[in-house]
């Protein structure tokens, strides 16, 4: 019997991302907002719409992998709600990689219309997305001035040292009734943190594991001064 050999091949593919707000003269802020497990780009942007006032441009990329959330048996419908995950445990490595890659041209291509010594990028993750701008903010292009990890940990193979997120800004923000929030990942997560050095604040609101539209405006004027005539 022949043996089973497993290869790879880099393929071409296309990547979906979505905005809100436009690059006009009076941004200040860029933010790339990674979704969490099993949603899409086009639904979770709309968390960041209070943020959207043209002082802020939200960049929205989705997850390279989609599936149908349904668990059920037989054809899937118009109406079937579909996904996105980052990666998954079955060859991890590999898309890391290419989600890695794949920010990295997004980056480019967000910058090559925005100076970028103008602006603050905030990179946020939320849940699952978390674990993407962790590593990205570690081992990509971007060099974020503010790095949010909402409601989920650095995935473990990051080592943490002082000069982990290049000089960013750290906060990590929990819902208090988030299953996550008191648990021994998230406890562990600030351990590592403060050992290593690198400084970081926390954010906690009434809430569980979803994106908080109060705590998105702390952390938006959490940045430059902004104009006193203009709302968060």
């Amino acid at each position: 019997m022949s043996e089973l050999q497993e290869h790879h091949l880099t393929v071409e593919r296309t990547a979906r991302f979505v905005t809100l707000g436009d690059p006009g003269p009076r941004l200040e802020q860029v933010w790339i907002v990674c979704h969490g497990y099993g949603q899409l780009a086009a639904r979770f942007v709309r968390r960041f719409q209070p943020l959207a006032n043209g002082r802020r441009y939200i960049v929205a990329p989705e997850g390279l992998n989609r599936f149908y959330l349904e668990d059920r048996i037989g054809p899937h419908t118009a109406e079937s709600r579909v996904g996105a995950t980052w990666m998954t445990r079955e060859d991890r490595l590999h898309d890391i990689r290419d989600y890695l890659g794949y920010l990295d041209r997004l980056h480019d291509r967000v910058f090559a219309t925005v100076r970028r010594g103008d602006v603050m990028l905030v990179v946020l993750g939320f849940s699952q997305g978390v674990a993407t701008v962790a590593r990205w903010a570690s081992r990509g292009r971007a060099r974020a001035d503010h790095l949010v990890l909402w409601a989920g940990t650095i995935p473990p193979e990051l080592e943490p040292a002082p000069d982990l997120f290049r000089g960013a800004r750290v906060t990590l923000v929990v819902g208090n009734a988030d299953p996550l929030a008191g648990t021994e990942s998230l406890q562990s997560q600030r351990a590592r943190l403060s050992a290593a050095g690198i400084a970081f604040d926390e954010l906690t609101f009434d809430g569980g594991h979803e994106i908080d539209e109060s705590t998105l405006l702390r952390l938006a004027g959490a940045g430059r001064a902004t104009r006193d005539a203009d709302p968060p």
